[in-house]
Order: structure tokens, then C-alpha cells, then sequence
């Protein structure tokens, strides 16, 4: 994998002149490769891409539209004796139909809660939903009772009280309702926000963007129906592939644009979609920057054609528009790729071949791996002050090291005949499945025996990635550092070394894939 110096400097963006005549010339050449827009995808998902193949997947799209919907950022919130309410809402998810959702403070997205290392988080959730709630605070080490488990969501009409020192690194976390069965549901009509980790100590030195110039965003797909609706109807491939649609959502928002400077920008990006992996890259070729992930900042700057980023992982990305031109619409995209060894690819192999209803069925199902617009970033202004990119990072805490290793476990992640299953179990709520010793280093394997991809999500702590074998066969940067939350892929094996070293209690290791985890794949964690 190409991982070049972060101030490595490519051709030019297209002006959006350019960007149509080179449009017409590729579009034959496109037409006769047939399917040659898949090269270089989930099979060799590290690999940096070809920067004229990444810029000719922009062009299966075509031109971005001289329309669309400003995209709009969460109302900011200080987690100090704060009120969270869940309640039914609608929203005009900008093409004029009023959707119904579930909101938080009548807020979509949720609102963004940010706050300092060592602080206090105070907050009271009630719930005004006709269903029982409890919100997961994703990616904080916080104690069992104010983590999120399923067996504290309290019935409609009642309120739960949070309160812990918050002692994470700085960094990009989220919350999401926890509520097992109704988790994909929750989280699907709306209830998502960001939750920002600050430590001036970290991130003061750096020279990051300012305040003005980080952009918060929640990346979702969605599928409509024919009034426009969104529709949550997960029942048949659905169940299995995870429920996805052809529509991108980016804060709540669909055809989203925002005006740039020409300038650096730090983007904190969540993937909060149910099922859809994204792989992350700009329309003009150009590379990204990635500064860090679940846990916080990585050891170093790393550059990159493309960051692939699986339901639940979060990364922050410096996006350098410097040399952009005034009128430049530059897109985030998804673009496209394959899963090795799985049933489906996005309509580009697997069953795709299928005949008949089953097989246009599936296809309709599972949109993994096509391409999608995401975000338009459309340039104007000059900047007084552009800013620059950092070539180091904060010391990174030290990892669980595997040589200390006192234990090693192993967990099958199974989907079959409509079961999802780890270790052959579905999810019990009163079972006590793992019993792990507090402060113990151990060697934890998940494996995937079956043809859906499982983002493995572990609470309470973060986990150092050791290896993968089988599918893609190595470790990415964007899983380098401290994880929560690890993408294995059919056939895969990915090791990690674990330690908790926060809290003891309850915790749960679960699929992320929201209808997986809702329909079984997830298991207790007792740390003791």
C-alpha cells in the first residue's frame, strides 16, 4: 500500500472546464471496459488507488449537479445536567416530503455533544418514544450502568439519569440507541448523534483547522420509498445482508453541498449506517489525509488514496483544498468496490448472476460496493490563512501488548438461515457468556465463517489490531492505533489484543451491523 508523506503534493483538481471535457473522453473509455470501474477494490482493500482510476470512478457518476441542499450541522451541546428527548419528529430530508423520524431534541442529526477529558458528563435521557430506550454512548470506557446495555432501556415515558468522568482521549465518539431488537430501527429513523472528545493538551500543539473549518458528519445510506419516505422494512435478503439503499444521507441530508475556502479542513467523519461499508475518496483523485480513528489520534499522519470505514468506525481526515480554484465542486465519494468470498458484490458478481425474482430480490437487497455521492465540497472565497498539515501526532498510549498475553480466545461471527449467531449462540440478555479478568492482556480471535462482512464492535475498552488472515490478509492504517470497532470480511480472521483497564461489569462484543446485532449477533462481557 502506497502511504506516502502527508504534504505529497498530486496534479492539480479538475476546474469544473475540465472536469466536463474529460467527462466525454472517459466515458467511452468506461463503456468499453465494462466493469473495470471494480478494479482494485475490497479485494485489496489497503492498496492505494491508481489516482487516475480513483479519478475516473468519479466520472460513473457524472457530474455533480448545480443543485442540492445545504448540508446542515447538529446544534452543539455541553454534556452538563443536559436534556437528551427522544421523541417522534419530521423532517424534510431536502427533496419537499415531510419524513417521519425519531429525533433527539427534535434535532436531525441528534445534537453534537462535545467534551473535555476529565470533564463530568451529566445528562438525562427521556424517553418519549412508544418504544422502550437506552442510549450506547459508542467508543467511551464508561461504567456499566451508564454504558448503554439493553437491559437498563427503560419503558416509554420514563427518564435515565447519566453521570461519569469522561476519560478518553480526544477524539471522534457517538451514541446511538441500545435497545436490543430495536437498535437498527432507532438508529435508522434518526436517533444518532456525535459526541466530541477535546484535550487541549493533545491537540494544541498540532496546528489543526480551526473551529470553523472541522466539519462533524454523519455518513448514512437510506433507502426511499415511492412518496420519498424513507422505509425500514428489513425482512428477507434484508435480515441477512444488513438493510442499505441507494441513497446517501449526510447529516440527515440528501444531495448534500458545503461551501469551502480554499483551505485545509479537518473532517470528522462517522459511518452511522446500518449495514453499508463506505470507502472514502475524492472525486478529483486527489489524497486524503488520515490523523485518526476510534481512538483517537494515530502515531502519525498518514496519506491516502482512499479510507475504507465500516458501519461504526469514525476517522478524521485533513482535506486540503489549498490549490482549489474558485467554482471547484469537488465530491466525497464511495466509490466502488467487491467483498471477497461474499454472496453479494453490489450488483458487480456474486449472485448478481442469479435468474429470476430470487435473484432480482438479492440484487434489490444489498447495495454493497456501488458507488455513491456523499458530500459536494464546492470552493469560493480565499483564506487569510489556509493552514498546513501536521507531519506528527501526539505519542500514542501505550497498546496491550500480545506478549503479555495471558489468554487467547476465539469468536465465531455466523449468519445462516436467517441466524446470527457468535460461538452458535444467539444473544440472551440475562446469559453470561465471557467472564474476562480486569487488567489482563488477552488474544482475542474473530472469525467470519459466513459470506456477510461483520464490523465487530467491543465496549468498554479499545483493542490494538494484531493481524488478519484469509480475504485481504493485512492490517490497514485506519485499523492501526486503538480501535473499538474492526471490519472482518468473510473468510477472515483478525486478531487483537484486548485489556480493560477502565471498568468492571456488563459489557457487550456484538456485530455493528445493526440487523446482525439486533437479531443475535452479540454477546455479554463481564469484566471481573
Amino acid at each position: 500500500m502506497s502511504d506516502s508523506a502527508p504534504d505529497a503534493a498530486p496534479a492539480r483538481p479538475w476546474s469544473r472546464r475540465t472536469f466536463v471535457s474529460r467527462s466525454v473522453a472517459a466515458g467511452a473509455a468506461i463503456g468499453a471496459a465494462g466493469t473495470l470501474g471494480a478494479v482494485g477494490l475490497l479485494s485489496r482493500v489497503g492498496a492505494a488507488a491508481d489516482p487516475e482510476v480513483a479519478g475516473t470512478a468519479a466520472v460513473l457518476r457524472g457530474l455533480a449537479g448545480t443543485t442540492g441542499n445545504s448540508l446542515p450541522f447538529a446544534p452543539e451541546l455541553r454534556p452538563h445536567h443536559a436534556v437528551l428527548r427522544a421523541a417522534p419528529g419530521v423532517r424534510d430530508l431536502g427533496r419537499g416530503v415531510s419524513a417521519p423520524l425519531l429525533l433527539v431534541n427534535d434535532a436531525l442529526p441528534s445534537p453534537l455533544l462535545r467534551i473535555r477529558r476529565g470533564e463530568t458528563f451529566t445528562a438525562r435521557m427521556e424517553n418519549a418514544l412508544s418504544d422502550p430506550l437506552i442510549l450506547h454512548w459508542h467508543g467511551l470506557t464508561a461504567p456499566d450502568d451508564m454504558d448503554g446495555h439493553p437491559r437498563l432501556a427503560v419503558a416509554p415515558g420514563e427518564v435515565y439519569d447519566y453521570a461519569f468522568e469522561v476519560n478518553d482521549r480526544a477524539g471522534t465518539y457517538w451514541y446511538h440507541s441500545h435497545t436490543h431488537h430495536m437498535t437498527g430501527r432507532h438508529t435508522y429513523l434518526g436517533i444518532a448523534g456525535l459526541l466530541i472528545v477535546e484535550d487541549p493538551d493533545e491537540e494544541g500543539p498540532l496546528g489543526l483547522p480551526p473551529r470553523e473549518r472541522e466539519l462533524p458528519i454523519i455518513l448514512q445510506d437510506r433507502r426511499l420509498g415511492p412518496d420519498g419516505v424513507p422505509v425500514y422494512e428489513p425482512m428477507g435478503p434484508s435480515m441477512m445482508n444488513g438493510f442499505m439503499g441507494p441513497e446517501a444521507l449526510a447529516n440527515g441530508m440528501l444531495d448534500a453541498f458545503t461551501e469551502v475556502e480554499p483551505a485545509v479542513y479537518r473532517l470528522r467523519i462517522l459511518n452511522g449506517s446500518n449495514a453499508r461499508i463506505f470507502r472514502l475518496g475524492r472525486s478529483d483523485g486527489r489524497p486524503v489525509v488520515l490523523i485518526a480513528n476510534d481512538g483517537g489520534f494515530l502515531d502519525r499522519p498518514h496519506t491516502l488514496a482512499h479510507v475504507d470505514l465500516a458501519p461504526a468506525e469514525r476517522v478524521e481526515l485533513l482535506v486540503d483544498f489549498r490549490d482549489a480554484e474558485e467554482g471547484d465542486r469537488i465530491m466525497l465519494q464511495s466509490l466502488p468496490f467487491e467483498i471477497p468470498g461474499g454472496m453479494m458484490g453490489g450488483g458487480m458478481g456474486g449472485m448478481g448472476g442469479m435468474g429470476g425474482g430470487m435473484g432480482g430480490m438479492m440484487a434489490e437487497a444489498d447495495h454493497q460496493g456501488r458507488p455513491l455521492e456523499l458530500v459536494e465540497f464546492r470552493v469560493s472565497g480565499s483564506a487569510s490563512d489556509p493552514g498546513t498539515l501536521p507531519s506528527t501526532l501526539p505519542p500514542m498510549p501505550e497498546l496491550p501488548d500480545p506478549a503479555q498475553s495471558t489468554r487467547e480466545r476465539r469468536f465465531d461471527f455466523s449468519s445462516r438461515m436467517m441466524m446470527h449467531t457468535v460461538n452458535g449462540e444467539m444473544y440472551e440478555m440475562d446469559r453470561i457468556d465471557v467472564e474476562v479478568p480486569f487488567g489482563d492482556t488477552e488474544t482475542w480471535t474473530f472469525v467470519n465463517d459466513s459470506t456477510f462482512p461483520h464490523p465487530v464492535h467491543l465496549h468498554a475498552t479499545h483493542f490494538r489490531v494484531l493481524d488478519r488472515t484469509g480475504g485481504r490478509g493485512e492490517i490497514y492504517p485506519w485499523e492501526s492505533g486503538r480501535k473499538d470497532t474492526v471490519l472482518v470480511l468473510p473468510g477472515e480472521q483478525v486478531r487483537v489484543a484486548v485489556r480493560f483497564t477502565a471498568e468492571r461489569g456488563l459489557f457487550l462484543l456484538h456485530c455493528h451491523n445493526l440487523e446482525h446485532e439486533d437479531h443475535g449477533m452479540m454477546m455479554n462481557v463481564r469484566v471481573v
